[in-house]
């Protein structure tokens, strides 16, 4: 008699129970652990080329997008040649370590003397939890681990202070304060019009717990602001009382009580283990080493009738289509026969000016004295912020981000020499932390991005150009420049797909 697999499997059940039926099933190669064995489920994040092609592709630049391009080809069977005018992968994604050297535009060299598994990161350095970086992480098998860039225990110092504050208390003045106000408008009537009569008691609630105020709807300092000494055996010791709204105002904390709460800049961000230029190097690994060719600066672009001619120190090398994924303003520059109407649209980019410097020490003092875990701490000062690690907490050695400054500040820092930069950053950050800012330091290296060979900017600002979405001919432009995610390996990533995809479609057309 013939008897079905369900029916078997049924009988199996009722007469020996679901352990019997379950090791029938394993038998058959139809438990679930034999069926998640060979299926996985499509991710809304993967990306994938439909169709395999053949054609040569010259990418210029081994940065994200430069490398990401040639990933994603090669993938779909193009024969890929990566050529970087520098002689280091990575671009802007740029990672220091002890014995790397870092020499730029103005002839100045300096050589990293971090301990062992100290790093900086002089570029990009954070992941938000939505970016297609992440993906390209889980994809390329690079571990990631938390970023803090929020910590209520680091401190917040403007010019108008006496003192650095700790974020925590910063917030806790401004929510109080506001809320009070709000509160006394409420109660006296001011905004009648804009509140119902029915909403009124839900406001007045609302803004008790959001300020933390007592009964009578003022604002005298709470638990929020933190504790001179904090609670154990005994109760712990309070702040001094809070500053005056007259006071508070005057410090301008908007700015620094405000950066966290962007999309791109929220809890909880990311960071690749061992340092941002894991994924480059994961990156490189996947595209084949052997593709890619640094110190090689590229001295003209030509598209001809049958491909791209691409000039650089060894010769001439001829590919099918060239992808260009330089800084528009360094694109510019390089000669060949791009219409003039293209030359005019990279020559829009405005490079920006961004400089970071990386202080070691050799005791983990941010921790120990003041209870620091990873975070920023945000100043008006000329050093923009003051960056704590994420990670080899309680080790003996540690890298702080002396300081991560911006456009006019960046610049001013850019022109001084190193030694330079550094007194200046060390006296600046002394006013947040007092004299153990000096103590215990190790070694120090800044990067003015500004004076980055082949560089010549932390990022460019454009207004959006669907000319340059578009090629010139067989050449394609990549990068974050092209993108609404400036300055962000995510607008790298994006980039690249948006390009290769393009290429792969012509190709197949053609084909």
């Amino acid at each position: 008699m013939n008897v079905s697999r369900r029916a078997l499997l049924i009988g199996l059940g009722a007469a020996g129970g679901a352990g019997a039926m379950y090791a029938a099933m394993n038998a058959l190669g139809l438990a679930p652990g034999e069926q998640r064995s060979e299926f996985e489920a499509p991710r809304p994040s993967d990306f994938a080329l439909r169709g395999k092609a053949a054609a040569k592709v010259i990418v210029l630049g081994a940065g994200i997008a430069g490398l990401t391009c040639a990933y994603e080809l090669g993938k779909a069977g193009y024969d890929c040649t990566v050529l970087e005018a520098s002689d280091r992968i990575g671009g802007r994604s740029l990672t220091l370590r002890g014995g790397d050297g870092l020499t730029d535009t103005t002839g100045e060299r300096q050589t990293a003397a971090y301990g062992e598994g100290v790093y900086f990161n002089a570029g990009p350095a954070r992941i938000a939890s939505w970016m297609v970086t992440l993906d390209y992480c889980r994809e390329l098998h690079v571990p990631i681990e938390p970023f803090v860039n929020s910590n209520a225990s680091a401190y917040v110092y403007t010019s108008g202070m006496k003192a650095p504050v700790r974020f925590r208390t910063a917030r806790a003045d401004v929510y109080g304060h506001l809320s009070e106000l709000l509160a006394k408008a409420t109660s006296q009537g001011a905004l009648d019009e804009a509140v119902q009569p029915a909403d009124k008691q839900l406001l007045l609630d609302f803004l008790r717990q959001f300020g933390d105020l007592g009964e009578r709807t003022t604002y005298g300092g709470s638990e929020r602001r933190g504790f001179a000494v904090y609670p154990g055996v005994e109760p712990g010791a309070p702040l001094p009382p809070p500053p005056t709204l007259s006071e508070l105002l005057g410090y301008q904390l908007a700015p620094a009580l405000t950066f966290d709460l962007s999309a791109d800049q929220a809890m909880p961000m990311f960071q690749p283990v061992g340092g941002m230029d894991m994924i480059v190097q994961a990156l490189a690994d996947a595209v084949g080493r052997d593709r890619i060719k640094t110190s090689y600066p590229v001295t003209k672009i030509v598209n001809v009738p049958d491909g791209v001619e691409v000039s650089h120190q060894d010769g001439t090398m001829k590919a099918a289509y060239c992808v260009a994924a330089l800084p528009p303003h360094v694109l510019a520059k390089i000669p060949g026969n791009l219409d003039s109407s293209v030359l005019a649209a990279l020559r829009v980019a405005v490079p920006f000016s961004a400089g970071k410097l990386g202080l070691e020490y050799g005791r983990r003092w941010w921790e120990q004295e003041d209870r620091i875990y990873g975070g920023i701490t945000e100043t008006d000062l000329d050093i923009g912020r003051i960056w704590y690690p994420s990670e080899g907490f309680h080790r003996p050695r540690g890298l702080v981000v002396g300081y991560y400054n911006f456009a006019g500040d960046a610049d001013a820092y850019a022109a001084l020499r190193h030694p330079e930069r550094l007194e200046k950053a060390l006296a600046q950050g002394e006013r947040v932390h007092g004299a153990k800012y000096r103590k215990d330091l190790l070694s120090s290296v800044s990067v003015a991005w500004a004076n980055r060979p082949h560089i010549e900017g932390a990022w460019a600002n454009m207004p959006p150009s669907a000319l340059l979405q578009e090629p010139a001919g067989r050449v394609y432009f990549a990068g974050d420049w092209l993108t609404h995610l400036v300055a962000w390996q995510a607008g790298a990533f994006e980039s690249a797909r948006h390009v290769v995809t393009s290429l792969h479609e012509r190709v197949l057309k053609e084909n």
